[in-house]
Parts: C-alpha cells; structure tokens; sequence
C-alpha cells in the first residue's frame, strides 16, 4: 500500500478527516461572551437559562452525564406554563428525571422516566404555588443526583 486513499473507504476516511476537522473549527468560538437573550438551550452556556417561546411557554433545559449531576441543579421560573427538557450527554448512564414525592409546595407529577445515554425528553407542567420544588434522578438519588426548581412569588 502506497498510503493513496482511494476508493469508498479512502472516500469515508476523508469525509471522517474533514468532518472531524469542522467539529474542531465550530468550537473555536466557544470562548466568545454569549448574549444572554440568544442563548440556546442546547448549548452549556444556554443550560439552565429560561426563556419565553412564541406560545407564552417558559422553556428551560438541563442536562445530566456520566457524573450523577443535573447541569445546573437549580433554577428559577415564574408562575405559569413551564417546558422542561433534559438532555443526557452521558456515553453510558441512563437517568430518569422526577419532582421528588411529596415535596414542595404543590405536586407536579409530570416526569421522564428513562432517559438512556445520548436522549432528550421535554415535559410541560403548570407550577402555580411560589416555592422551592425539589427534584431527582430516582436512581441515582443515594449519590445525590438531586436539584431544586424556585418558583417565584
């Protein structure tokens, strides 16, 4: 062998080469100062931020991974509509997300029951008593995959 790529797999190896090269380009900018009202939910800088849709609908996003972790554990919502996603990132984990039983000011029982590594789930519940709403990976709940969700008054 000469070290030609040829062929379909000197085909693919070449668009792995260029595509792997892109990924590394798109992150380049990733040190940039983000504007707050841009912010993506998909992006870490956008993790955890709240923002409207055009439907009135708080949308926030969380994400969890390998390191029994909700990213970020908190955060705070006005009374009102709220669309929850999470994301899992993790290479292996699989997570759940729930409201903890019995805690907080009023019940939310919308949950996501299996989240395996690399899927994302949104739910949509409506939170009107003001307080701290408590959630969890049920799973992982011993090693302390635990956050809060303030709604304010």
């Amino acid at each position: 062998m000469t070290g030609r790529l040829t062929g379909r797999r000197g085909g693919a190896a070449i668009a792995g080469v260029l595509l792997g090269a892109g990924l590394v380009l798109a992150g380049c900018g990733a040190d940039e100062p983000a504007d707050p009202g841009a912010a993506s939910p998909t992006t870490t800088s956008g993790l955890g931020a709240v923002t409207t849709a055009p439907d009135g609908v708080q949308e926030v996003t969380l994400q969890t991974q390998d390191d029994y972790v909700f990213t970020p554990d908190t955060f705070t919502v006005a009374p009102g509509r709220v669309r929850l996603t999470v994301t899992n990132v993790a290479e292996q984990m699989v997570h759940n997300f729930r409201f903890t039983p019995d805690t907080g000011p009023a019940p939310i029982d919308e949950e996501i029951s299996l989240l395996a590594a690399g899927e994302s789930r949104t739910i949509e519940f409506e939170v009107t008593e003001p307080g701290d709403y408590p959630f969890e990976c049920s799973f992982h709940v011993q090693l302390d995959q635990v956050g809060t969700m303030t709604v304010t008054g």
